[in-house]
């Protein structure tokens, strides 16, 4: 990045999602609790004639505005996480040992005012809401398609079976979603990254500028590194969720389903996050490979990005930012369950043909 920027304003770039991978496991993990939620409302209302179920368009504007609303929230700290990523790529790495979460935010409003933690923010909710309306579209035709090669329509086979599919289901669609809207995702991470020395001057002049300097395929930069993250991120999502649910269930049956769900879901986010955030990190970088004219740094690919971070910054440069990254979990996750959930009940009231 720039020197300048100390995070190089080589512009820089920048969730988790939620699936970014994070961006995935939040969005799994809410898919996996809103489905149970309907279903039990389902089945309480059924004893009554009534069906409070929501369309699903009702669902996609619901899902995509809790996910827009949970990230405007967390976006200070989704800021403050990329441009510790990004941080390796200036040339003083001596100086990264000095950074810290309360240093860097000080900075950011002394220098470029309170308003700047929402840099990139604009560009992150057009993310997603294409992002969530794919990845619930994709889920379902995804899920429906494995159930019926593996002929589960008709009749309930072992729980590993139903989790397979829930989990391929899952990943197709989280891998679906990110290739559609990858290019606001990378937009977004560059106008995070952006410091004091303005290059991208809103979401229409980078989409330009990128393809201008670096070709149509610049838009996608750091793909690889995406899709790689979010099968694996959501599996660990899943896989920690369903555990910690079914133990706590186990133990403690009489508790707050949606309170469970939301630990649960947050503790599987850390989890998550702490395994795949190495990826995350080298996907940010990639992202910024080039960027504002500046010269390459990754120029072998993943792989060659993973040595040279290791080589030049050791184990712990993989783990830069993850501090912020933690602090906006169990709110993201929170966020976005009561936000889904008001809407929904508003939204149920709402006629559908859907």
């Amino acid at each position: 990045m720039n020197m300048e920027a100390r995070v190089g304003v080589v512009v820089e770039g920048g969730q988790r999602a939620l699936n970014s991978a994070h961006g995935a496991v939040v969005d799994a993990g809410a898919r996996k609790f809103l489905q149970q939620q309907q279903q039990q409302q389902h089945e309480h209302s059924s004893k009554q004639g009534l069906n409070p179920q929501i369309g699903t368009v009702q669902q996609l504007l619901a899902g995509g505005i809790a996910g827009a609303f949970s990230k405007t929230c967390t976006a200070p700290l989704a800021r403050l996480t990329i441009l510790f990523q990004v941080q390796g790529m200036q040339s003083d790495v001596s100086a990264l040992s000095k950074a810290s979460i309360w240093r860097e935010a000080s900075r950011i409003i002394n220098e470029e005012g309170f308003k700047a933690f929402w840099k990139g923010n604009l560009v992150t909710i057009a993310h997603r809401l294409p992002y969530t309306a794919v990845n619930f579209y994709a889920y379902e035709r995804y899920k429906s398609f494995l159930q019926s090669a593996l002929c589960l329509e008709n009749q309930r086979v072992k729980a590993g079976a139903d989790l397979g599919v829930h989990f391929v289901g899952g990943g197709l669609a989280g891998m679906t979603a990110a290739s559609a809207t990858y290019p606001l995702d990378l937009v977004r991470t560059r106008l995070a990254a952006q410091r004091n020395t303005i290059y991208y001057r809103g979401i229409w002049h980078a989409f330009h500028t990128i393809c201008r300097e670096e070709g149509f395929f610049g838009l996608y930069k750091g793909l690889g590194a995406t899709l790689l993250g979010v099968g694996p991120s959501i599996a660990i999502s899943f896989s920690v969720y369903e555990s910690l649910r079914s133990y706590w269930q186990l133990q403690r049956p009489d508790d707050s389903t949606i309170m469970v769900s939301l630990a649960c879901g947050s503790l599987s986010g850390i989890a998550s996050s702490t395994a795949m955030f190495p990826v995350d990190l080298m996907r940010r970088r990639m992202q910024l490979e080039g960027a504002a004219g500046r010269a390459r740094v990754y120029k072998t690919g993943l792989a060659g990005t993973f040595r040279h971070i290791i080589h030049s910054e050791g184990l712990r440069g993989l783990y830069r930012g993850i501090l912020p990254e933690y602090y906006k979990v169990v709110p993201g996750v929170g966020i976005v369950f009561m936000t889904y959930e008001t809407l929904k009940m508003l939204l149920s009231s709402i006629p559908t043909g859907y």
